[in-house]
């Protein structure tokens, strides 16, 4: 028990006070991050609408969220991570509401998309604003502990919603606008804006006006744009979680309450397991912690190519969940130190379309590539490109400059 008291006090301590306001509203507003996950589910079984349609609105989401990222890391930069933020959930939250009042087919997929944009906004900003919070040293551990509420109101949401959606799909809709005002509100109320008025403000530099947000500055930064081709690689084998996991356990004779069974062990791993490994992996360098969360997570979805019962493929979710656990924090840190301090809006916005995007093309790929080469192929994919990703993440971490010396000057 003292051990155990010993790690929590060694990781949540430490922390500026306004970092732990933003990782409470980030709480609350997972705590009710009802609509994506149900969406589906509303419109088939709410709204009567077929499964071809409710795929559509989910691509005109992820269409929407990715261009929100882009927009929202440019607005962080230029009008301030706090204001993006508060603008971001406003209108996320007036979207929600207005969603369940719409019942013409191509208003709703224009609202879906719009909604989408909106919750891509506030992401660039939220990590920006934690990067420029947290001290360098203290930044890994920083994420992970936001990565780890992510997690736990994804999983109090999963289970609360079923509950919430038995008395009528528009409470759903209300809760989730709730708890974003609500996290809005936290964030108004307590947490600064941290926006430099001088490139690299907090470093040393004189100051002066903060340059024009254009991500010209993020494109020409040939390094980093190589760490999002590779982090849009892995991204299209972690989408198989979600696509060719689902139909290959099915193809075994297993049903969706197995896949249920084996997929809500990444959640419950990622709850348990996010502050030990934290601890375990806080002296060891960036770069060893990056690849090793690729290379397991690759290697654990090539290993369901060998799976064929429940146990065999909770084996490999949690495989790939501890390298989930490592990289996430990683790469938001990596991320952070890469990227001027007053370009950070803008990296975090080009770096979360590199999910986005793999979020839209990983299924259609995933499924292409089990129908027509097969299961032991498909997975041994994986396994390459999370070899590759892994090899190539060592390669550009191990020959890192510091973040302010990545630009001379404003572009």
């Amino acid at each position: 028990m003292g051990s155990i008291r010993r790690t929590l006090r060694e990781t949540l301590t430490g922390l500026p006070d306004a970092y732990w306001w933003l990782w409470t509203g980030t709480l609350v507003n997972r705590l009710g991050s009802f609509v994506v996950s149900f969406l589906a589910l509303y419109l088939t079984l709410g709204r009567g609408r077929s499964a071809t349609y409710a795929g559509l609105v989910a691509s005109l989401y992820g269409l929407g969220s990715a261009i929100g990222a882009l927009a929202g890391g440019a607005l962080a930069d230029r009008a301030g991570r706090r204001r993006t933020m508060l603008w971001a959930q406003l209108c996320s939250a007036a979207g929600t509401v207005a969603l369940p009042l719409v019942s013409a087919a191509v208003p709703m997929a224009v609202l879906a998309a719009a909604l989408g944009a909106a919750s891509g906004a506030s992401r660039p900003a939220t990590q920006a604003t934690m990067a420029d919070l947290v001290a360098d040293e203290d930044r890994a551990r920083a994420f992970s502990l936001s990565y780890w509420a992510v997690n736990i109101g994804f999983a109090v949401s999963s289970a609360v919603a079923g509950l919430i959606a038995a008395h009528g799909y528009v409470w759903l809709f209300l809760g989730d606008a709730g708890t974003t005002l609500l996290c809005a509100l936290v964030i108004r109320l307590r947490v600064p804006e941290t926006l430099p008025t001088a490139p690299g403000a907090g470093s040393g530099e004189q100051s002066g006006t903060a340059p024009p947000a254009g991500i010209a500055i993020v494109v020409r930064d040939a390094r980093f744009m190589t760490f999002v081709a590779l982090t849009f690689l892995l991204g299209l084998v972690v989408q198989q979680g979600s696509t060719m996991l689902p139909v290959d356990m099915g193809r075994h004779g297993l049903t969706a309450r197995d896949y249920g069974t084996v997929i809500a062990l990444n959640g419950v791993l990622v709850v348990v397991l996010q502050i030990p490994l934290t601890r375990l992996t806080a002296r060891r360098g960036q770069v060893a912690v990056l690849t090793a969360g690729t290379l397991l997570m690759g290697w654990g979805f090539g290993l369901t190519a060998l799976a064929g019962s429940v146990v065999a493929y909770a084996g490999t979710v949690a495989v790939w969940t501890v390298g989930e656990i490592l990289y996430a924090p990683a790469s938001m840190s990596f991320v952070a130190g890469l990227s001027p301090s007053y370009a950070r809006g803008r990296y975090d916005g080009v770096y979360t379309v590199a999910w986005a995007a793999a979020s839209f093309l990983g299924p259609v790929l995933g499924g292409t590539a089990l129908d027509h080469w097969g299961s032991a192929a498909a997975w041994g994919t994986c396994a390459v490109i999370g070899t590759l990703t892994g090899a190539g993440s060592w390669v550009l971490l191990g020959n890192r400059r510091p973040a302010e010396a990545a630009v001379t000057g404003p572009l």
